[in-house]
């Protein structure tokens, strides 16, 4: 007997030997392990490190679609959670696994916990992370929206542009810093002023290397081109490091013709009628033919 069943067994025989385990995986593959024994355990090929200083509260279940949760508190460690791994959002979404465990036979364990890392604090060499279960995901709202905007990502299997191409893709190093939040750069071809706007971002070197944000403006300014995010980098950006920027969408159906030509692909429902229209009431002299403006405004298009 092993597993579940073998660790019953040994509760109901009045066994005291037992530990709890995590296992964490972040998002770029990396694998941890701690537990709260003295000693290291070994199971699944991962080794869980003992005297890690990390310990976790009760998990709080419930019926229906409620947000089973947990808090994990532990010492940051150089070589195991630092806070520069935290800072750089590295832990952010990270999957996670408690463990109960017989430290006499890890063979014999069960699992008490089953989710994901939500939010991180650090300070005062600690961290403390926020555990959201399984059932968060079953929180998310589905179905599509009516709106005049398209609701897909630039690029996605319904979007179907190909953001690898050239003209919306481009690579470009810092030659000039501004409060880590403003950058000078020199794309290799010649894009209009705006063209990122809105786009996304991603560091390809240095210490955001993996790090995403969103563009928020795109400037030529006395013939440099510079470029803006939404938030600052998380850690510190040195002149010559490495982004990608995505050409942006504001998700309108001109700009979908005029600067992707997909307009074929456009999600959104652009001749909805808006609110002068559901409170408008017939009028002396007005034209009541009932003919279709849709049709018009796409001939004169």
């Amino acid at each position: 007997m092993s597993g579940a069943g073998a660790l019953k067994a040994r509760l109901q025989n009045g066994a005291n030997s037992l530990a709890r385990c995590w296992e964490l995986t972040r998002g770029d593959g990396v694998r941890l392990g701690f537990t709260d024994h003295d000693c290291d355990l070994t199971f699944d090929g991962l080794v869980f490190e003992a005297s890690a200083g990390l310990s976790a509260g009760a998990v709080e279940r419930s019926t229906g679609l409620s947000v089973d949760n947990a808090q994990a508190v532990g010492a940051l460690r150089s070589d195991r959670v630092s806070e520069t791994d935290i800072l750089a959002g590295r832990f952010d979404g990270a999957r996670i696994k408690q463990w109960l465990v017989d430290w006499t036979d890890p063979d014999a364990r069960v699992v008490l916990f089953d989710g994901t890392i939500g939010e991180v604090r650090s300070g005062a060499g600690a961290f403390e992370a926020e555990l959201r279960g399984l059932s968060e995901a079953l929180n998310v709202p589905l179905g599509r929206a009516y709106l005049k905007t398209c609701d897909r990502d630039l690029g996605d299997t319904k979007c179907g542009v190909d953001i690898t191409a050239p003209v919306f893709t481009a690579d470009g190093a810092v030659e000039l810093i501004e409060g880590r939040v403003r950058y000078r750069w020199t794309p290799a071809a010649n894009y209009e002023p705006g063209w990122f706007e809105g786009g996304a971002f991603e560091w390809l070197s240095g210490d955001n290397e993996g790090l995403r944000a969103r563009v928020r403006a795109d400037q030529v300014v006395d013939g440099d081109r510079w470029i803006t995010l939404w938030s600052e980098a998380r850690l510190s950006v040195r002149a010559g490091d490495v982004f990608r920027v995505v050409a942006g969408c504001d998700k309108r159906v001109e700009t979908c013709r005029a600067k992707f030509d997909n307009v074929l692909n456009f999600r959104g429902f652009p001749h909805m009628p808006g609110e002068d229209w559901v409170v408008a009431y017939p009028r002396s002299g007005d034209v009541h033919d009932g003919g279709a403006n849709y049709w018009e405004e796409l001939r004169d298009a």
